[in-house]
């Protein structure tokens, strides 16, 4: 026989497509290994890998299905304690906090921030309000302070500027790090900055030494200046903290914030038709595929949740839904911090569009469809009988609390 090693071609094809059921089995038996900086890494494609938040990781393969090899996402991960006892300097971050939690924006302006402290300096979070996070600590923050009070409640950019030159006196931070985005962050590191007499650097999505590199020309060019001290960075500017765990020590300010004179007034949250929110901007979706049988049920539930409605690309090709509402790389990108998919199987240009969302919810029948496996929630079941329950349970919390309101 020929000693020549032959290729084979189909091997190398089942080795390259994640989502081919002997995939695994073509992979080097390689759980984890040491990385450059001597933390231990760990296949996140591995059979039942927990990730550093005890969340399972996604796997295509298909071989968690099996019951021998499934683990509970209860698994405990101990990250390596990260501690600054001594400051030599603080970076300051804003993160949005809408929702009253960190969104994927905020974790990867905190990861930002890690980048910037190095060793020796700590990551000071400034939060205004109550809050609901619980997760300061795996998110990167050193040093947590929580400005309360009703003067920094809904919409006071004046009164949380004060606030943020309070911080600016007591603490003195290298830099200060807000999101450019929608939800606060670019207006009010705007504000801040003109309270300062700085000149920030805006839509920053990369720094390299003592540069920042951000976007300019209708986002069609890079625009680099030395590091400013106030930057307001775009989504993906760094990756989000996730093998370590930090203190998050509460700390708080050593003299009260006056009260500014307010030339704005908050009338309150304004109702708006979810119809109405583009899909590129909707923070709830609420979208349908194949397996939806009782469209009128469908749009029933979208309304009592007050969720924008999408749909897959099947949905749309069968004249379920308008083209305006397909999702997925063949129609709308979406960065919903809530999307719920009913019936739907999970196309990979499905998965695609859903990339940048930081919750999933999944009901489906199939256990074993690629929807569940990307879902952070599954419902198996009748989406039917899924649907109804779903419009019962929320009458009866909306009734509830309109005689708690009475």
């Amino acid at each position: 026989m020929s000693d020549i090693i032959r290729r084979d071609p189909r091997a190398e094809w089942i080795a390259r497509n994640r989502l081919h059921p002997l995939h695994a089995a073509m992979q080097p038996v390689q759980h984890s290994w040491m990385g450059p900086n001597g933390v231990i890494r760990k296949n996140v494609h591995g059979v039942g890998f927990i990730g550093p938040n005890g969340i399972k990781r996604i796997d295509r393969s298909g071989a968690q299905q099996g019951g021998a090899t499934k683990r509970t996402a209860a698994t405990e991960v101990q990250l390596p304690l990260h501690q600054v006892v001594q400051p030599a300097f603080y970076i300051s971050v804003v993160p949005d906090m809408v929702g009253g939690r960190l969104s994927s924006h905020d974790r990867d302006l905190l990861g930002l921030a890690h980048q910037l402290a190095g060793t020796d300096g700590a990551v000071l979070a400034v939060v205004f309000g109550e809050h609901k996070e619980s997760a300061f600590a795996t998110a990167g923050v050193d040093r947590l302070l929580v400005l309360e009070g009703e003067e920094f409640s809904g919409y006071a950019p004046e009164q949380r500027v004060q606030g943020l030159r309070a911080v600016d006196n007591q603490f003195n931070p290298r830099h200060w790090l807000l999101p450019d985005s929608r939800s606060g962050g670019g207006e009010l590191g705007r504000r801040f900055a003109a309270a300062l007499g700085e000149r920030p650097a805006t839509r920053v999505w990369q720094v390299k030494g003592e540069a920042c590199i951000g976007r300019a020309g209708a986002g069609l060019q890079d625009l680099a200046r030395p590091l400013a001290r106030l930057i307001l960075a775009a989504a993906e500017c760094a990756e989000p903290v996730s093998e370590t765990r930090h203190e998050a020590l509460p700390v708080e300010l050593s003299t009260s914030v006056a009260r500014s004179l307010s030339r704005i007034e908050d009338l309150g949250a304004v109702a708006v038709d979810p119809g109405a929110i583009p899909m590129a901007e909707a923070e709830f979706i609420f979208s349908g595929g194949n397996g939806v049988k009782d469209w009128a049920l469908f749009h029933r539930t979208a309304a009592a949740l007050g969720a924008t409605e999408g749909a897959s690309r099947v949905a749309v090709d069968d004249g379920f839904m308008a083209r305006d509402r397909q999702v997925g790389a063949s129609g709308t990108w979406v960065t919903a911090r809530v999307y719920v998919a009913v019936g739907i199987s999970g196309a990979i240009q499905h998965l695609q569009g859903i990339g940048a969302c930081d919750k999933v919810v999944a009901i489906n029948l199939d256990p074993g469809c690629d929807m569940i496996k990307r879902a952070d929630l599954s419902v198996i079941g009748d989406s039917a009988a899924i649907l109804q329950a779903l419009i019962a349970a929320v009458e009866a919390y909306r009734n509830e609390a309109r005689r708690d309101a009475a």
